[in-house]
């Protein structure tokens, strides 16, 4: 197997690089969450370089790529920890591609290829623990559309989406919707969230809603999918950064008139974290390349995924901040946010227990070991 980029693949990694450093600065970022967390402007300059339309088909008006580029580009969008939440993106242009009527597609891809519309995923209920099955949010026909009803939690940029993917209950079965933010009905509390990023509650009550699949729980399963990949991937880049951090921070720093890189222990403690570094971009491979493989096979592959980046984003973060001492937790320092990023990625679409469970129950007679 070939685990070479292609030139266009290292162009797109190197434009999307380029954009962060240049453009995307430490004290641009902290202005943003001191702002709330989503600066339209920022999200816009995505769109101009064709991010937001990676996943959009070309007649549409999109890209057209797939979930390697993706991974590409969410890496660098990590490293530069980036607010907007471009990997929202992703989950919502994919499923309407692959499941919406063509009506829906015509109507609502080309406006999230240019950056026009915001949609994201609003799935999470406060009973439902990460299980998708659970589902209180209902719809009901009225007419020749739908009023959708219920609540949902930690909604990506909520408060400021255009239009949301929603989940709920139809004729005893859970379809998927699409239901814009002014729908009358719909209503929004925004909040930072520890990343500093931006999230909402948002209440649906006789919200008028649009069918996008009845088929909701396999169209469900393969958003969250297309977010485990997008969140492996963001981590890798956030890991990256983190190493480059306390690897720079060791070299300079020092105690008993030597730098800390010259104690033994310390290496050590770096060489672990190096190794939870590159079996995370191993496992953040591994989810891209299954995420268009059968269902069953690619359920496994975002389980094993996620619970290998849940342990090394716990890790890196965690010894990153040991080995700064201090000063690694301070609101000034630039690695405290990394580490705020980590522990946060290490909670979305399921955490570390939870995948760990997936893994155990989707195992086989061979266990995993020659299937």
């Amino acid at each position: 197997m070939d685990f070479n980029f292609s030139d266009e693949q290292e162009q797109l990694r190197d434009a999307v690089r380029k954009w962060v450093d240049r453009s995307y600065t430490f004290e641009r970022r902290q202005g943003i969450a001191k702002a709330g967390g989503f600066d339209r402007s920022a999200y816009n300059e995505l769109a101009e370089l064709g991010l937001t339309g990676l996943y959009v088909p070309e007649d549409h008006g999109g890209m057209g790529m797939g979930p390697v580029e993706a991974m590409v580009v969410l890496e660098e969008l990590g490293r530069g920890i980036v607010l907007e939440p471009l990997g929202a993106t992703l989950v919502a242009s994919g499923v309407i591609a692959a499941y919406a009527p063509e009506a829906l597609k015509s109507q609502w891809l080309p406006k999230i290829a240019s950056g026009e519309a915001l949609v994201v995923l609003a799935y999470q209920e406060r009973k439902a623990r990460y299980r998708l099955d659970v589902c209180e949010a209902t719809a009901t026909q009225a007419g020749s559309g739908w009023k959708l009803s219920g609540e949902k939690s930690l909604v990506p940029a909520g408060d400021q989406a255009d239009a949301f993917l929603v989940p709920a209950k139809a004729n005893g079965k859970i379809a998927l919707f699409l239901v814009e933010r002014n729908a009358q009905g719909v209503s929004t509390r925004g909040y930072p969230t520890m990343d500093e990023a931006r999230a909402a509650e948002v209440k649906f009550q006789d919200a008028a809603a649009t069918l996008v699949t009845a088929d909701g729980l396999a169209a469900l399963q393969h958003a969250v999918d297309v977010g485990i990949a997008c969140t492996c991937a963001e981590g890798v880049g956030v890991i990256d950064r983190t190493m480059e951090l306390t690897a720079e921070y060791m070299n300079t720093r020092k105690q008993f008139g030597v730098t800390l890189a010259t104690f033994q222990a310390l290496r050590h403690r770096m060489a672990d974290m190096k190794m939870q570094q590159e079996l995370a971009r191993s496992m953040s491979y591994y989810a891209s390349l299954k995420l268009n493989a059968p269902v069953e096979e690619r359920l496994r592959a975002m389980a094993r995924a996620k619970y290998q980046l849940g342990v090394a984003m716990r890790f890196v973060g965690q010894n990153s901040v040991q080995l700064h001492g201090g000063i690694g937790v301070t609101d000034e320092y630039v690695g405290s946010h990394y580490f705020k990023k980590l522990t946060a990625l290490e909670l979305v679409y399921g955490d570390t227990l939870h995948h760990l469970g997936e893994v155990s129950q989707r195992m086989q007679d061979t266990a995993g070991v020659f299937a």
